[in-house]
């Protein structure tokens, strides 16, 4: 009897910290609007940094460094995914820093997206829900 308790029991506490680990795993991505920045405050020019765009709700911004981008064009599916063909929730990829305002974003299946840069933006555009 006590073992069955026991392993219902941890079953339970497994499904627990998974789940919290997945909520806050979308949580964190959709607050940051972007992963796999450099760690630095202000983007280097030149620089190309291996990256992980968020794409749940659709391609129209990143977080590099300190640094909020927006996408020169929007992705999306029409419904606030993203389009064919992209990753969901993350796409792995390079962001290259072509100047201090402006990025590229490129991955190994041909996606390129431009960002530049939002002045003054302390925080995401929108929360993705």
């Amino acid at each position: 009897m006590w073992a069955g308790r026991r392993k219902a029991m941890t079953r339970k506490a497994g499904q627990t910290t998974l789940a919290l680990m997945l909520t806050a795993a979308v949580l964190t991505g959709c607050a940051h609007a972007a992963g796999g920045t450099d760690g630095g405050g202000t983007p280097q020019a030149g620089r190309a940094i291996p990256f992980e765009l968020l794409t749940h709700c659709g391609i129209d911004e990143a977080r590099i460094g300190s640094t909020y981008f927006e996408a020169e064009t929007p992705l999306s599916d029409g419904r606030g995914n993203p389009p064919r063909g992209w990753g969901n929730p993350t796409q792995l990829g390079m962001m290259t820093l072509t100047s201090e305002t402006e990025a590229v974003f490129t991955d190994d299946a041909g996606h390129v997206v431009g960002f530049h840069s939002r002045p003054g933006a302390l925080a995401p555009k929108h929360m993705c829900a």
